[in-house]
């Protein structure tokens, strides 16, 4: 592959410790996928505001990425960017405000996050009045959808191009959604639209809760997906963060093994993680990789890789010497 200006700065400057960490990984990625193998990136934290999908847009649209696990905040926020960029607000002196400084961004309804203010009229409630549609309508009809195929449903549906102030390249939940690419979003109810939606059955807008499908159920689809896409080729999970959405995927091996009696299905074939977690006693986002082969997730000979740095730092340079760029 011929490599662009950043990757070859990279190469020449990444030489030690997490910035070698970086090369490292990245070069296993590149040849997990030569080799054959499909990868799932799971997204924690709150990348999608960090605007990753400047950057894992076209690792969808390349290829590079065949599954996505993320959060219900994640999933949210790349729309929340799409429709209302121009209305954020960046606050560069984040660390010095005051609990009245604070309270002065709620009542403008500019919901903080580190640096950057989601406006909440023309972010969330511009969804949500998609969303709402698309809910009522699957209710009356008496289907049920997964959180994130009524986002691709609104996506291809066009509803809300007359609000894109970004291009929609840039979205990475626009990008899966034109792959169709298989996706879980566990714990979704602990997100804004999952809030949004709990108040719409509470007020009788829906009638059938399980009109949103559940996290068992994509439990339960990711082991399907596993097995299918394994038996054919080594699966790779490269983790960006901690929490759920890596903890989610990561453990539907070991319930294949042990709670489902299939020896038979390989454990992942590539991990990574970027986190900033302190490596301490009981932290799981901060347990080497190594732990993990004590849960039956990982393999002896799986690659195997931890890079302790900030996620919006490294996954984009990670992501642009996946890319050659």
């Amino acid at each position: 592959m011929s490599r662009g200006e950043i990757s070859r700065f990279i190469k020449h400057h990444f030489r030690h410790f997490n910035a070698a960490a970086l090369v490292d990984a990245a070069d296993a990625y590149t040849a997990h996928l030569d080799q054959g193998g499909v990868m799932m990136v799971t997204l924690a934290g709150a990348m999608s505001t960090a605007e990753l999908g400047l950057s894992l847009a076209e690792m969808i649209r390349q290829g590079k990425v065949q599954a996505i696990s993320c959060t219900g905040a994640n999933l949210e926020e790349d729309l929340f960017n799409l429709v209302a960029h121009h209305h954020y607000e960046r606050v560069p002196n984040w660390r010095e405000l005051t609990p009245q400084d604070e309270q002065r961004l709620l009542e403008k309804h500019m919901n903080r996050v580190t640096d950057t203010c989601i406006p909440e009229m023309e972010a969330m409630r511009r969804l949500e009045g998609a969303l709402l549609e698309e809910w009522e309508a699957a209710d009356a009809a008496g289907e049920r959808y997964f959180p994130h195929e009524f986002l691709y449903r609104i996506i291809r549906s066009g509803r809300l191009e007359q609000f894109y102030q970004i291009d929609p390249r840039d979205s990475w939940v626009v990008a899966a959604a034109e792959k169709n690419l298989p996706m879980v979003v566990p714990g979704w109810e602990d997100s804004t639209t999952g809030n949004m939606y709990a108040g719409h059955c509470l007020n009788g807008h829906i009638q059938n809760v399980h009109t949103v499908r559940t996290g068992i159920e994509y439990m339960m689809m990711l082991a399907n997906w596993y097995i299918e896409t394994s038996a054919r080729q080594s699966t790779g999970l490269f983790q960006i963060g901690g929490g759920i959405a890596g903890d989610f995927p990561i453990c539907v091996v070991p319930m294949l093994h042990q709670d489902m009696q299939r020896p038979d299905v390989p454990v992942w074939g590539y991990f990574c993680q970027i986190s900033d977690s302190t490596t301490s006693y009981g932290s799981y986002s901060g347990a080497v990789p190594n732990e993990k082969i004590t849960w039956g997730k990982l393999g002896v000979e799986t690659p195997k890789f931890m890079i302790e740095s900030d996620a919006s730092i490294v996954a984009p340079l990670m992501f642009a010497l996946i890319l050659g760029q």
